[in-house]
């Protein structure tokens, strides 16, 4: 009866987690996308901000720019609504100087999402930073370091996976499918090579697709993953791993690069903007690799003390987690893409 007992909470928690991870993880999905703030200056006092907001459908996260010299509280010069971001202009004329004012992103530190910020003064080098949730001001200065910043991109790219549960849930899908070996480094290369080549043709406008279709096979990639968990044939999956992660990889390559598509790469700095966009991916993935493999290793040590068989539960459990939370988005975003 004790085994039975354990046996049926360690079900319960499984369960709870599900919905926990699918109630919150719709959201995460979505409010990852960074924004932007462009300003393009043509003379000191004159100058035009762009702010572009992610948006779902009609629903978007409260955030707001602000300029210390107050000149972004006014209603904007134009305002549209797009699919995918909600963009506003203000057409400043005779306003202070922008050297010296601080941005501010209200509502930054309630959200997981970052801010792109790109300056543009009139005669001088392009400024690229990138706000986060922590440090929602940034202090402009004109006469400071210009150019591309380095950490900007990188840290972009490392936030973006790692906020990015749909492209974490495929990874950890792939591990428990392939298990510790050293065939998970074969497969995850092969996710890398392959999701890095369509990165890099599609932020750079080469190659072009619906952001709402390719953002539903990104989840339909990972009800693929949770479905051959629970497959216990010898499947193409398993005798190949590596071919399937470098299909799947052409597609989560294409959603990475709506995170820079969507708000644009710096003009005079792309290669090297998507370069270390995708160095910071690949950082936070291999990250999350690690940490991965140290939960499961720590979690076999566990079930090996327990008096009760756990490996049903650990060959089940996990898979209908993943599969819960993907089938959900999978859903959701064939509704967006239809609609």
């Amino acid at each position: 009866m004790g085994k039975v007992n354990g046996f049926q909470r360690l079900w319960a928690a499984a369960l709870a987690c599900t919905i926990g991870l699918v109630i919150s993880a719709s959201a995460l999905a979505h409010e990852v996308r960074p924004a932007l703030v462009q300003i393009t200056q043509t003379a000191p006092g004159d100058y035009l901000v762009t702010w572009k907001q992610p948006v779902v459908g009609d629903m978007a996260v409260r955030l707001a720019p602000h300029l210390s010299s107050g000149v972004l509280d006014r209603t904007a010069t134009t305002e549209e609504i797009t699919s995918a971001f909600r963009i506003r202009t203000w057409k400043i004329a005779n306003g202070k100087p922008l050297d010296g004012q601080v941005l501010t992103i209200e509502g930054l530190k309630e959200t997981v999402t970052d801010v792109l910020v790109r300056i543009t003064p009139s005669g001088g080098n392009e400024i690229n930073t990138v706000l986060h949730p922590s440090d929602p001001a940034f202090r402009i200065s004109l006469s400071g370091p210009a150019g591309l910043a380095v950490p900007a991109y990188l840290r972009l790219g490392v936030e973006h996976i790692l906020t990015g549960f749909d492209h974490l849930m495929f990874v950890l899908g792939l591990l428990l499918l392939i298990g510790t070996r050293w065939r998970i480094i074969k497969a995850v290369t092969a996710f890398t090579v392959a999701h890095s080549m369509t990165l890099a043709l599609a932020a750079l406008g080469i190659v072009r697709f619906p952001t709402a279709v390719i953002e539903a096979l990104v989840a339909l990639s990972i009800v693929f993953v949770a479905s051959e968990l629970l497959n216990e044939n010898d499947t193409l999956t398993r005798r190949k791993p590596w071919l399937i992660a470098f299909v799947f990889g052409l597609l989560h390559g294409l959603a990475f690069a709506g995170a820079l598509s969507n708000i644009g790469l710096p003009p005079h700095a792309t290669p090297m903007a998507l370069f270390l966009f995708n160095v910071g991916v690949e950082i936070g993935q291999l990250a999350f690799i690690l940490a991965a493999v140290a939960v499961i290793v720590a979690l076999r040590t566990i079930r090996k003390q327990l008096s009760f068989d756990t490996s049903a539960f650990a060959r089940l459990a996990p898979a209908y987690a993943i599969g819960g939370c993907a089938a959900y988005w999978l859903i959701e975003r064939v509704i967006a893409a239809l609609a």
